[in-house]
């Protein structure tokens, strides 16, 4: 199986998803993290505030910080090699990236503003003319 390293920025704990202004950008990417050990891929998460050493003592990430400094993270390796910078992988992407497939999506029921699915405006320029209501 193919082994993801996640090198995330320096966060409070593992995975960011703490305390009261929690962005959503860790909260997803801990659920992508979730499937994917779930369908088996292996995936470190390693924390530049607690885990520094980590980030030494690799030469890729070492290379990585002392060129593109601090901000560029997160940093993710695939098989050790860099594969993302600067961003999370969207669930999608981390499944490419681990050589399986995706989740099928699941779409939101389609939502429409009228009883007929058509959208009404109150503007009298703009007002859509429906025979239903």
């Amino acid at each position: 199986m193919t082994k993801i390293e996640v090198f995330d920025p320096a966060m409070c704990c593992s995975t960011g998803v703490c305390g009261p202004d929690v962005d959503q950008k860790f909260v997803d990417f801990a659920a992508n993290v979730d499937w994917g050990t779930g369908q088996g891929i292996k995936i470190q998460r390693y924390n530049l505030g607690q885990q520094p050493m980590e980030f030494a003592n690799n030469s890729t990430v070492k290379s990585f910080l002392e060129r593109s400094g601090a901000d560029a993270l997160p940093l993710i390796l695939v098989e050790g090699e860099i594969a993302l910078a600067g961003r999370y992988p969207t669930r999608d992407e981390l499944a490419r990236l681990a050589g399986v497939t995706p989740a099928p999506a699941v779409s939101a029921p389609k939502q429409s503003s009228g009883c007929c699915g058509s959208a009404k405006s109150n503007t009298p320029s703009n007002t859509t003319s429906s025979s239903c209501c």
